[in-house]
């Protein structure tokens, strides 16, 4: 394979509100690759952080032979756009890897500048069937499709029987996450009698924490909020827990539901996005109407009442994400990113 440098602009933050991003994790699969990395930005505040990227693209003009720009659907959304020009300016190829749940409103609202910023671009990569589908329909015909990347050697599969009802909730507190229906569904559990408990782990991106803990007490219920986790702390934690529970309004394709099906945690997820994508309901996971707590406590339940389909259903959920395994995936981001 070809060794060649390249420029990953993305948001390449390390911090208390932050979970990894695909900078940080598609960056380093490429770099066990041999691939050379530089990497924009780390910058905290927004505008330095676009100033940096724009910087990095001009410094490393003349050394890197791609640039790989994430693309996000929400203010973030005005990188990909402005970096993209640049590129286009310098005459950097770049790849766009297609991160947002919500671009698919981006691209109905915003036209004009999705169209400069995707149609010049090297390569789209989606890690979503459902992200890929909204381009098509958009008459973005050439995208590629790369399922976000596990080392699934780090999963170990292991069935658990629900007795106890444990819940595990991963995500960044965010509103767009709705953090506070794990917490309603709790409380509804607890009311019709079952010993449940519920870990709610993550950053806390914009506050949201406070309210679910505030929400919690109203409630008079309590959640374990460990905060954010390594990998390694959150897949051992998991092993004390045996219902995922995803509750977000708007979604892609969430690699913390993709790891869960990994470890063996029966899924309950709302049907949003790129959810129907991933998760075939009543077949590797269940999915629900979202900002509902009754219907994911019957999912919940059923679960429960049925224990041979559910081992049924997490086994065929960890058969599905067998194919996202980065040694089946990773000639797909270097046939990318070596095309002339």
């Amino acid at each position: 394979m070809l060794r060649r440098k390249i420029l990953y602009i993305g948001n390449n933050l390390y911090n208390n509100k932050t979970n990894p991003s695909s900078i940080q994790v598609i960056g380093g699969q490429l770099e066990s690759e041999g691939f050379d990395m530089l990497y924009s930005s780390s910058k905290n505040n927004k505008i330095l952080r676009l100033f940096d990227m724009l910087y990095s693209c001009i410094k490393y003009r003349k050394a890197v032979s791609n640039v790989i720009i994430d693309t996000y659907s929400t203010s973030n959304f005005y990188f990909a756009v402005f970096v993209g020009q640049l590129c286009q300016l310098l005459k950097l190829p770049y790849v766009l890897s297609l991160n947002g749940g919500n671009l698919p409103a981006r691209l109905q609202n915003s036209p004009k500048l999705c169209a400069i910023t995707f149609k010049p671009a090297k390569a789209l990569v989606s890690p979503s069937l459902y992200l890929m589908d909204a381009f098509h329909k958009h008459g973005y015909l050439d995208v590629t499709y790369i399922p976000n990347a596990l080392n699934l050697n780090h999963y170990k599969f292991k069935t658990r029987p629900i007795e106890d009802l444990n819940l595990f909730w991963l995500r960044s507190f965010c509103k767009i996450y709705n953090p506070c229906l794990a917490v309603d569904v709790l409380k509804a559990l607890k009311e019709q009698g079952y010993k449940v408990s519920l870990c709610m782990a993550g950053p806390d991106t914009d506050g949201s924490l406070k309210k679910v803990k505030k929400h919690a007490k109203a409630l008079n219920v309590e959640v374990f909020t460990p905060g954010k986790l390594t990998k390694t702390e959150w897949t051992d934690l998991a092993k004390d827990y045996n219902v995922f529970i995803n509750t977000t309004n708007f979604d892609n394709m969430p690699v913390s539901v993709i790891e869960a099906m990994a470890l063996g945690l029966p899924i309950v997820s709302t049907n949003v996005g790129g959810m129907p994508f991933l998760i075939e309901d009543g077949v590797d996971g269940i999915l629900v109407p979202p900002n509902n707590s009754k219907v994911f406590v019957d999912a919940i339940l059923k679960l429960k009442s049925q224990p041979k389909e559910t081992e049924t259903m997490v086994a065929k959920a960890r058969e599905k994400v067998e194919q996202y395994d980065w040694m089946l995936l990773k000639e797909s981001w270097v046939k990318v990113l070596n095309a002339i």
